[in-house]
């Protein structure tokens, strides 16, 4: 069937459609990540979104769920230049196709994925429209379309409890905006009970399991949308817990310190971000996937200062806290899939825990 894919800005792409059969209207962003679609498509911070893959071919090895990085699928709308329809790997279950019929999520194949990651490297993220006749696309109505409030539709709704294998060491309890699965294991792989809390949580409640730490997620959309999440994080600080964040948690610590947050103009998404950091020298390849940042210029330096820059723009990536045992950074320390060069900020999560109480 054919499917057509109208920007905002009137730019029109004709291809053809597969998964759900239906319209939809997003904030079109791309990724430059060659491999790991299956968990940029479970990763719930592309909430409210459709993705464009850079990488021409897609679904070659198919659908595999237990490398899922959410029980559900993230992205609002999926776009491709190809789509494998015989994919090959002795863990594949699906199609790509079939996965999302299943999840009814619409996708468009067949289009030049480079022009429209042109359009949008040049004119910034906008919004777009995926439907089979022009005539529903109003032009009003897909340029004033909002995400709103996206983190409520992908926190948990109770609280959930994740152990390790073995004994336990830690007791870390998570604010999930969002979680990415993989997150939870590397905490899992270094001895940590998880006790994960709606984006709702109050303060009380985290301190009610007398935690030995605080784990800040990942997540979708505005960071300053999220003011009952900032408002714990307020709370909290007095209690000095060990803390680390990632993404989205990044900036919720942030503007709980009082720093302030942007909209990137088109953002960073995909596995092969260079950041370098400032304490050691050190450049790492990153994952990342994020449309906001924190304004470098907004933070304390008599309570925090940089830890992280992006090498290509040099915008802030990572934050270290003076007044409390606490750090978050901007990218994926649990790169799933990506690289695995910043894995180690986890144990220095766990070093701060150790230190407890020091």
């Amino acid at each position: 069937m054919d499917k057509y894919l109208v920007l905002e800005n009137g730019k029109v792409f004709k291809g053809e459609g597969f998964g759900a059969d239906k319209d939809v209207i997003a904030e079109a962003v791309f990724t430059t990540s060659m491999t790991g679609y299956l968990e940029t498509l479970t990763d719930p911070s592309y909430k409210g979104q459709a993705v464009v893959q850079t990488f021409p071919l897609i679904g070659n090895y198919g659908i595999i769920t237990p490398d899922a990085e959410s029980r559900m699928v993230g992205v609002s709308a999926y776009i491709v230049r190809e789509l494998c329809e015989y994919p090959s790997n002795f863990r594949c279950e699906t199609t790509v196709e079939d996965y999302l019929t299943k999840h009814d999520i619409p996708g468009i194949k067949g289009i030049d994925t480079r022009a429209l990651t042109r359009i949008l490297r040049e004119s910034g993220t906008m919004n777009m429209m995926i439907t089979s006749d022009l005539s529903h696309a109003d032009p009003e109505k897909i340029k004033n379309f909002v995400i709103k409030d996206p983190v409520k539709e992908v926190t948990t709704s109770e609280v959930q409890v994740y152990e390790p294998e073995g004994d336990i060491k830690f007791n870390v309890a998570m604010i999930d905006c969002g979680t990415k699965l993989n997150i939870v294991r590397c905490l899992q792989a270094r001895g940590c009970k998880v006790t994960l809390f709606p984006s709702s949580a109050k303060a009380s409640d985290i301190t009610a399991i007398d935690p030995d730490g605080l784990f800040l997620s990942n997540g979708p959309g505005d960071p300053t949308d999220n003011t009952d999440t900032i408002e714990t994080l307020k709370a909290l600080i007095p209690s000095k817990i060990p803390t680390m964040g990632i993404c989205l948690g990044h900036q919720l610590l942030a503007l709980a310190h009082g720093f302030s947050t942007e909209k990137l103009h088109y953002g960073h998404r995909g596995a092969n971000h260079p950041v370098i950091n400032k304490e050691t020298g050190k450049i790492s390849i990153t994952s990342q996937n994020h449309g906001y940042a924190v304004v470098d210029s907004s933070i304390d330096s008599n309570i925090a200062y940089p830890l992280f820059v992006n090498v290509n723009d040099g915008t802030n990536e990572g934050i270290r806290y003076t007044k409390e045992p606490a750090f978050s950074v901007q990218f994926h320390p649990e790169a799933c899939g990506g690289p695995k060069d910043s894995e180690p900020l986890f144990d220095e999560f766990i070093k701060l825990m150790e230190g407890k109480g020091e």
